[in-house]
């Protein structure tokens, strides 16, 4: 019941700053994204299911504060958890390497997304000056910001909730 309260805390406060802090330190309207970082880290800490709803909520949550269509933002971060929550088995939490190029290459993702559904169907096709000026900056921010905050994820993750993986989480136990 902790862990859940301080998942749910954890989600909240990164809500919070992507909608205010985030906001405020944006380099010519680039922020970083720190909902994605979020999802990301709980996915790769916690396992597939927790990467998905934490992704679901913190999408629905952005679609209902500023979505133009409802459940775009939660379809793609809950794939994004998803997504990150395969490498819980097969990777150490501990290392940088793994959140930062799952950052980069989902934030990616994200980003050429929302391009093809929010933008390419209203007849905009400027994919090059879109991809230059604003999906590279955005996945070198976030990849700079995941630098510094999956450490405080991991701590939190490990400090505060329970950690302790099951038997039957691990790959080498034959089934």
């Amino acid at each position: 019941m902790k862990s859940k309260i301080i998942h749910a805390a954890v989600m909240l406060g990164c809500f919070l700053l992507q909608s205010t802090v985030i906001k405020k330190i944006a380099i010519g309207s680039i922020s970083p994204n720190l909902i994605l970082i979020c999802c990301i880290s709980m996915g790769l800490m916690r396992g597939r299911k927790s990467g998905m709803w934490t992704g679901f909520f913190l999408g629905l949550l952005t679609d209902m504060f500023y979505g133009s269509v409802f459940g775009f933002y939660a379809l793609i971060y809950m794939y994004v958890g998803f997504l990150a929550g395969y490498t819980h088995r097969i990777c150490y939490d501990d290392d940088l390497k793994v959140p930062v190029l799952l950052a980069a290459s989902t934030d990616l993702l994200y980003g050429l997304s929302v391009y093809a559904l929010q933008f390419l169907l209203r007849g905009r096709l400027s994919l090059g000056v879109y991809f230059i000026r604003i999906i590279i900056p955005e996945v070198i921010y976030t990849v700079i910001l995941t630098v510094i905050v999956y450490r405080i994820f991991h701590y939190i993750n490990y400090h505060f909730m329970s950690p302790i993986r099951q038997e039957r989480d691990s790959i080498w136990v034959i089934r």
